[in-house]
């Protein structure tokens, strides 16, 4: 009877155990006492979802120097946020704390093109309780003029020459070239197309542009990741630099190097320490502009070459919008083509004389164009 008893006993005091659990942790079954559904539970903190997003929807885009409307609403009129902040593309903005929950975003927010982050985030009772994230496209204010070209001059240039980087210097051009097996740096005589000093790249490393900055040349390889900086007077090197993403164009602005990769970004490095400091993203009035490869900076615009593109996009470097599009088709003539002749790149400036010099991959011409409208 005793062992029965004692074993009565244990099984009521489990359940009763059972029966507490399950009450205390809310399980199936049990309602809050409003009869509405529990809040959000994320590790140790409860987020309620105060505010929606009524406007601008994702991707909306907007012109440089427009202001942008937001309009928020109360998830529930029974739950009040104590207070909104407005973020757009990482800075604060405004904060709202009554209706009505909307805010303009001032014309001095929107002044480069690109992708921008705008960003909600409700506070109650000192706590972030949700945040809503959309992304606006900001584009060119502007119609891109067209401009065309007339030759000034034709010079030999090595057939062989994969061009990817030009720069005029005192007389001479300083070329870098690509391939695997074939990239180099060179010195090359203007007049003539020969090449005066070349300095051969590793073998596995696919060379892509180069920069003058002082009296050292900058070299950046295509998907390694890595370059080099070169005593421009002898071509040794001096230092290897790195970056996070792939290398394709570079030139220099005053204290900056500014790289493509080939996407529509422009990256803007400081040169001691090559780490990057600013950035823009290039856009027209319709789109942004990928494919971003060789380049110059030429009278306070940057210009780049556009892979498989026969313009070059003249790049407003404060703002990120494309100023204008120079095309130049037929530029080289199908009867100095062969099977081996790519694309045009290859872009170089003399500001002394003020002329400017293009060419192409494997070309045997450079040439001097100035421009037409």
């Amino acid at each position: 009877m005793r062992t029965d008893y004692t074993k009565y006993i244990i099984f009521v005091i489990v359940m009763l155990l059972i029966s507490w659990t399950i009450s205390c942790s809310g399980r199936p079954g049990k309602k809050t006492e409003t009869g509405v559904a529990p809040a959000i539970v994320t590790g140790e903190e409860t987020v309620v979802k105060l505010v929606k997003m009524i406007s601008p929807e994702e991707n909306t885009g907007f012109k440089l120097n427009d202001p942008i409307n937001v309009v928020l609403a109360l998830e529930d009129k029974n739950r009040l946020p104590d207070s909104v902040l407005i973020f757009f593309n990482s800075k604060a903005v405004t904060t709202l704390k009554s209706e009505p929950w909307e805010c303009s975003i001032p014309a001095a927010y929107t002044v480069t093109t690109g992708r921008k982050s705008l960003k909600a985030v409700a506070y109650k009772g000192g706590r972030s309780q949700n945040t809503i994230t959309r992304f606006m496209i900001i584009y060119s204010d502007i119609v891109p003029k067209r401009n065309s070209y007339r030759v000034i001059n034709a010079y030999p240039h090595d057939r062989e020459a994969f061009t990817q980087g030009l720069v005029y210097d005192k007389g001479v051009l300083f070329e870098g070239t690509g391939q695997i097996t074939g990239s180099s740096l060179r010195e090359v005589e203007l007049g003539t197309g020969r090449v005066i000093r070349q300095h051969n790249l590793d073998a596995s490393l696919f060379g892509e542009g180069i920069a003058l900055y002082r009296d050292r040349i900058y070299q950046v390889t295509w998907q390694n990741k890595v370059g080099f900086v070169y005593e421009k007077s002898t071509f040794n090197v001096i230092n290897k630099i790195s970056y996070a993403t792939e290398g394709w164009g570079l030139t220099t602005i005053d204290d900056k190097i500014i790289m493509s990769d080939g996407t529509n970004i422009l990256y803007f490095f400081e040169p001691e320490m090559f780490t990057v400091v600013s950035r823009i993203e290039v856009y027209d009035n319709e789109k942004k502009i990928d494919s971003l490869n060789e380049l110059e900076y030429i009278n306070g615009e940057i210009w780049a070459n556009i892979w498989m593109n026969d313009n070059i996009a003249r790049i407003d470097p404060a703002t990120g919008k494309v100023l204008a599009y120079i095309n130049l088709k037929g530029l080289l003539p199908e009867s100095e083509r062969n099977p081996d002749t790519d694309v045009l790149n290859g872009i170089a400036y003399d500001p002394q004389g003020k002329r400017i010099f293009v060419t192409g991959k494997k070309w045997p011409k450079l040439y001097e164009i100035r421009l037409t409208e």
